[in-house]
This record gives C-alpha cells, sequence and structure tokens, in this order.
C-alpha cells in the first residue's frame, strides 16, 4: 500500500461527504481511507456509510475515543497500511483527481535516483476553500521556512516512518502538527520535495482560526520554535519578520480583495528560487 489517506472527525455533518467524494475520485488506485472517527453522535457517518458502495472497500473506519485531534491522528497512524500517509480534515479536499498519482510518480522518480524514501516528506501547494486563491509553499524548506510559513499540514505526505518515530504530542492542542515538522527538519534528517502543484483545498476556519485561541496559537509557536531553533537565528527571524511587514502581509493573505494577487506574486517570486 502506497497512501493512506487519514481523516479525523467528531459530528463532522455533511462535511465528511464532501471529503470522501473528493479521495473516491482520485485516478489512483494503491490507497486506503483511514477515518477515525471520535466518538461522533450525530449520526453523519453512519450515513455516510450507508450510501457509499464505490471503492467502498478502499475505506477503514475507527471508532474509538481519543483525547483530541493528535491523539485521533497517531491511533490512526498506528493502524495505517501505507508508505506514506497524508491527514485531511473533515471539509477539506484533494485540489483534483490527479493528486495521488502525480506525487506517486515523484515517489518512483526518487526512489530510480536512489532515495531513502523512508524519510522523505512530499508538499505541495494549497488552495484556500474561502476565495479559491492558490498558497505557494516555498520551494525550498529552510531554517526561515520553518519560522515563518511551513506549507499546509494537509498538503503534506508524510513517510508512515517518521509519524511512528515521534507521534504528534498532544500537550500542544494547536501546533502538534507544527512541532512534528521541525522535529522532522531539525532532528530525524528528514528530506523535502517540493511537488510544484496544488495538493489539497483547505477549508479553513479550523480551531487554531479562531479569535479566543490566536493567543494560544503565538504561545505555542514560541514554544516550539524555541525547543528546536538557536537564540541568534530566533533574533534575526524576528527582526526580518518585522523589517518586512509581516502583519500586513498577513492581512493581504487572509484578505478576499488582496489574497489572490498576493499569493500570486508570492509564488512568481518562490519559483525563481527554484
Amino acid at each position: 500500500m502506497l497512501f493512506s489517506v487519514i481523516v479525523v472527525c467528531l459530528n463532522p455533518g455533511e462535511k465528511i461527504r464532501r471529503t470522501m467524494e473528493s479521495i473516491q475520485t482520485q485516478n489512483f488506485e494503491d490507497y486506503e481511507v483511514v477515518i477515525k472517527d471520535g466518538g461522533s453522535t450525530d449520526g453523519a457517518v453512519d450515513l455516510w456509510r450507508q450510501g457509499a458502495t464505490e471503492k467502498n472497500d478502499k475505506v477503514r473506519l475507527i471508532q474509538q475515543k481519543d483525547t483530541g485531534i493528535y491523539d485521533a491522528m497517531n491511533q490512526a497512524v498506528a493502524q495505517a497500511a501505507g508508505e506514506f500517509v497524508i491527514f485531511l480534515n473533515c471539509g477539506d479536499t484533494f485540489a483534483d483527481g490527479s493528486v495521488l498519482a502525480r506525487t506517486a510518480e515523484k515517489i518512483s522518480r526518487e526512489r530510480s535516483a536512489g532515495t531513502d524514501t523512508g524519510r522523505l516528506i512530499l508538499y505541495g501547494d494549497t488552495v484556500d476553500g474561502k476565495n479559491g486563491a492558490v498558497i505557494a509553499s516555498a520551494s525550498r524548506i529552510t531554517g526561515f521556512t520553518c519560522y515563518r510559513n511551513i506549507p499546509c499540514h494537509q498538503s503534506c505526505f508524510y513517510s508512515k516512518e517518521l509519524c511512528e518515530e515521534k507521534p504528534y504530542d498532544s500537550q500542544y492542542r494547536i501546533r502538534a502538527d507544527y512541532d512534528h515538522f521541525l522535529w522532522c527538519y531539525y532532528r530525524a534528517g528528514a528530506k523535502f520535495l517540493y511537488l510544484q502543484f496544488p495538493t489539497a483545498v483547505y477549508e479553513g476556519n479550523g480551531y487554531s482560526e479562531k479569535k479566543e485561541n490566536r493567543a494560544r496559537n503565538r504561545q505555542e509557536h514560541k514554544m516550539i520554535t524555541e525547543k528546536y531553533m538557536k537564540r541568534g537565528k530566533l533574533l534575526c527571524y524576528r527582526i526580518a519578520m518585522c523589517c518586512t511587514l509581516a502583519p500586513v502581509r498577513s492581512a493581504m493573505a487572509e484578505s478576499r480583495m488582496f489574497s489572490g494577487m498576493y499569493h500570486w506574486v508570492k509564488k512568481r517570486l518562490y519559483e525563481r528560487k527554484i
């Protein structure tokens, strides 16, 4: 099995249908879907299962209590059969029907070149589900990228080996995926490969984006960066963020009026560095 697509849910409502339809229209066969349900009571998972017939043999449903999304992700990884895992939350979708096939081609090329794919992370661009803008990922992962703007978690294919070696740390309520990404970069010696195409459509409006959670989000970012990065580097990164008007750029990126233009310009700048 090459891919395990992991869908973590709790009372997902109609969103589970949208996500599952996106997965099951992939024009690639070597994958499974692991739905990790933490004990939904809205009936949505059972309703979807009753109505789903096409490619339903690829789906495994795990219904088990968990302490939160990251614990649920760890439980799903432990039962996944794929060499690579990707996490799609309910409401998120693949960018198109060829994402798995195109990613498999990249993996095949890496293996032909002798790359150890057991330490590999492949990542693509992300489509903003709120306004349709393509959010470009950096063509190369650096320390500054890790501080400022890592790829969207839903747009990353992780070697399962990396997720098993270091499970997601549930002490972080918002940024355990960020902690794991930095561990892969700074501690695990992972190789990062940019796919150069949109991978996922991110629905947005997640837990970390809610106004009441923004302070916790910033606090966890500080804790994690201080764990992996040296003080001198952190100071340089913080100064760079101030000098490049990070709050203004963030506002433009999230604006319905300016986001398309902002991300288009950012992608052109990244392409010049490839």
